[in-house]
């Protein structure tokens, strides 16, 4: 369903993508080393009660060239001897959290994992037998549950057949490909030149070994971007058939990252402009049977979180979305998140940092947040509209003394249509659905009293 393009000029200021509540820059209090370590193990036992075991996400940094879009904690570097190390101080961070939790516990402490997800920077940078190295390392003292999803990123670029088969034999069924455009003249700008071709030399033998979910990301508002690079683009991507895709919108931000100055804002599509380029993307992706199943991700209906956001099991975090709720969240190597649902901590940014601080036998936690009691009600308030599109605070648990405020907060997007509001209650409208960050924006207590001004509406272009 096209969105209104008045409404969408109406509704189109800043704001959060919301795959955490707190966001981070309202993070306030750093969870210490005990805390941190006693959550996670409080989340390990919860999870353990319910037949569900940890998710652990594993960022590798290193790439052999800078795309100038990316936004990620990377380490530009054609050395590919920088692996192994690397992967010796993932390993011993690994350690110190099963040696602190056993203390904890007073009991040796074997996780059990359902998720494990290898991250960038690109992953495929590393060898088929660091990959080993690294894996049969996490496994040496974790279990692993039935029916574990083990997921990796990889750049077409650089990944190879034995890379392939290496994984699937170490259980890696989900293959996350970096698209972003098949437009050469926008592949150029942005120093991310890729053929389909190559693309699909990826694809073709990730499926011939085993991996039975192929997500694509893609970008819109890259610079030189046009609705004939959206349209090629989706046309190749229709020929190729990835079972996921997440569709971001680009973000400019050179003051953060420098190498987005390759460009400038003159050759960036913006406004109307860059939202058509959305529209139209997601558009030619449903004719052909994907199915927007939360902000700015399709899936085809044979795939796992299509089935999950039917069957109202979607869930959302740094990652994304995924099919399920996992707690904890273990986050291992330079700049990665762990949540225990309680608490958010991330690692050092600086690589040196990561692995001084881990060489020193301490867990590498830069920044953090302990959510208190209204941040957890809020928190699963916005969860439940990224993932459900709805959410109620009529139960004595689910309330908190902000949500008063929300129905007044909500009020204009439900005289557009845009939502069904009660004094207890939202649902979004499918017509609403592109505004959803406008919705969650109602439910943010801490953006609301940092800016009570601002208006609940956040960027959706």
């Amino acid at each position: 369903m096209r969105p209104d393009t008045a409404l969408l000029k109406k509704y189109n200021v800043p704001g959060p993508r919301y795959t955490s509540y707190p966001t981070v820059p309202y993070w306030a209090v750093t969870p210490g080393e005990t805390d941190w370590v006693r959550s996670i193990g409080e989340a390990l036992d919860a999870g353990s009660r319910g037949g569900v075991g940890a998710a652990l996400y594993v960022h590798i940094p290193f790439c052999q060239s800078l795309c100038t879009y990316c936004g990620c904690n990377t380490r530009i570097t054609r050395n590919r001897k920088a692996g192994d190390p690397y992967i010796g101080t993932v390993l011993k961070e690994w350690g110190i959290y099963l040696d602190r939790l056993s203390a904890e516990s007073g009991r040796a402490k074997e996780v059990t994992l359902t998720e494990l997800h290898l991250g960038g920077g690109s992953p495929t940078f590393l060898s088929p037998d660091e990959f080993r190295r690294l894996v049969g390392g996490i496994l040496e003292r974790a279990g692993v549950s039935a029916g574990a999803e083990f997921s990796v990123e990889a750049d077409p670029r650089l990944t190879t057949r034995e890379q392939l088969k290496t994984l699937a034999e170490l259980g890696f069924r989900r293959l996350s490909l970096g698209i972003q455009d098949f437009d050469p003249r926008v592949q150029e700008i942005v120093h991310r030149v890729q053929s389909e071709e190559q693309v699909r030399a990826v694809i073709e033998p990730a499926r011939a070994e085993g991996f039975t979910s192929i997500n694509f990301d893609l970008i819109y508002g890259l610079p030189l971007q046009t609705p004939k690079s959206i349209s090629d683009t989706v046309d190749a991507v229709r020929r190729l058939r990835p079972d996921r895709i997440a569709f971001y919108a680009y973000a400019h931000v050179p003051w953060i990252k420098p190498g987005q100055r390759r460009f400038t804002e003159a050759d960036l599509p913006v406004g109307d402009e860059k939202r058509a380029l959305y529209e139209l993307g997601r558009t030619m992706l449903e004719e052909v049977g994907y199915r927007e199943i939360g902000m700015d991700h399709f899936a085809l209906e044979s795939d796992s979180l299509h089935r999950a956001s039917t069957d109202g099991t979607l869930h959302r975090n740094f990652m994304g979305y995924t099919s399920r709720q996992v707690s904890p969240l273990i986050g291992l190597g330079v700049s990665s998140i762990g949540d225990s649902w309680g608490a958010f901590a991330q690692n050092e940014k600086v690589l040196e940092t990561y692995v001084d601080r881990v060489e020193r036998g301490a867990l590498p936690v830069s920044r953090g947040h302990v959510l208190d009691g209204e941040d957890r009600i809020l928190r699963r308030h916005i969860l439940n509209l990224m993932t459900r599109f709805q959410t109620d605070w009529s139960a004595h648990e689910a309330y908190t003394p902000y949500l008063e405020t929300v129905s007044e907060r909500l009020a204009e997007l439900s005289r557009d249509g845009l939502l069904e509001l009660s004094r207890r209650s939202c649902r979004v409208r499918p017509e609403g659905r592109a505004f959803l960050r406008n919705v969650c924006m109602a439910f943010d207590a801490r953006l609301t009293r940092k800016s009570p001004e601002t208006q609940l509406f956040s960027k959706t272009i």
